[in-house]
């Protein structure tokens, strides 16, 4: 993955663009990251919009907040109770 300092950036963004299509590149200042150009495919972009959606966030958390720790069941189980509604069904 290759670093740009943002002070010596002197490039256009879509020249920044093209050479983070082969690699992700990250933008610094004074040597810390402070953003990254990566590639995307569509299934990164639906990702990346829920990972940074507040509502979604939001649910997320409410979620975890309603689960204990040792509450759930693993996913052997629920893939064993998703067969057996499946042949209930069918």
């Amino acid at each position: 993955m290759k670093t740009v300092e943002l002070s010596g950036a002197t490039g256009s963004l879509s020249e920044y663009a093209r050479k983070a299509r082969k690699e992700g590149l990250v933008l610094t200042r004074r040597g810390r990251p402070v953003a990254m150009l990566v590639p995307v495919d569509s299934a990164d972009l639906e990702s990346f919009s829920l990972s940074t959606n507040p509502d979604f966030l939001a649910i997320i958390e409410r979620s975890r907040a309603r689960c204990k720790p040792g509450s759930g069941i693993s996913t052997d189980e629920m893939r064993r109770r998703l067969a057996e509604r499946r042949r209930k069904a069918g």
